[in-house]
């Protein structure tokens, strides 16, 4: 079995963001970038399924700028044997769009023939959680969305839902997955195979070469800040707290 894994270059997790000065977008300028915490999890487990010999070869493939290179390189050194790298000058937060990404995405799935392909549930940045759908959807290939655990041999995941989880099973590979939290937890890539992943391969091409319409047809008119919070009150006892939710905020 082959594995296709998709990861994205983001602001990191820990970064309080900016609204760039023309409120069009968040400032980039000297911001520490990182992987997707989502894609950390899907690259953690296709490593994991070819140490547990079920897949011969890990391709991992990146959708950004040149500096989305060291995010490839990352999963590399998590284990990934080979990288893809579709350059582009648009920005992925909010220019290239999740129906582009799955319309790229698929061309690479359609080149390299992948037995699987496991991709992060959503981005932090985006938050659409829809790639992987759209993904399965231009392949006409099977989906598995939101997995906290997969079992390839008796083709089945167990998923989250708002309720808990459930078991679904997937009819025939290839498919599409979506990894959530509880489906791993990702290693931290050591010395020598940071060292190792510098000499493995990362095939590089411009986005706009696979004929693939980059435009999602969305315009961001404004980004702003959400409102500051106003400032909590003390109460004296259990009393005056049910008369303020009663009489005041209204949710008794």
């Amino acid at each position: 079995m082959r594995v296709l894994v998709g990861v994205k270059r983001v602001v990191d997790y820990a970064v309080k963001v900016r609204v760039a000065a023309d409120k069009k977008a968040v400032d980039l300028a000297n911001v520490k970038m990182s992987m997707n915490p989502f894609c950390e999890i899907a690259v953690e487990e296709a490593v994991r399924l070819k140490e547990a010999k079920k897949a011969t070869e890990v391709i991992v493939v990146s959708i950004g700028p040149k500096a989305a290179a060291e995010t490839i390189r990352t999963a590399l050194a998590m284990g990934c044997d080979r990288g893809i790298h579709l350059t582009t000058d648009s920005r992925t937060d909010q220019e290239l769009g999740p129906n582009s990404v799955a319309k790229l995405l698929a061309k690479i799935v359609e080149e390299e023939s992948p037995d699987a392909i496991i991709l992060g549930k959503q981005s932090i940045d985006g938050d659409f959680g829809c790639t992987g759908a759209m993904l399965a959807e231009h392949l006409k290939v099977p989906q598995c969305t939101f997995a906290a655990s997969i079992d390839f041999d008796a083709k089945t995941v167990e998923r989250e839902t708002d309720t808990g989880t459930e078991v679904v099973s997937f009819p025939s590979l290839p498919a599409v997955f979506t990894a959530d939290l509880r489906l791993n937890e990702p290693r931290y890539a050591t010395l020598p195979n940071i060292m190792k992943a510098k000499k493995k391969k990362i095939d590089t091409k411009a986005a706009d070469s696979l004929g693939v319409e980059l435009n999602e047809g969305n315009t961001v008119l404004e980004v702003f800040e959400p409102p500051p919070r106003e400032a909590g009150i003390f109460v004296d006892d259990v009393d005056g707290l049910v008369d303020k939710l009663k009489n005041e905020a209204g949710v008794l």
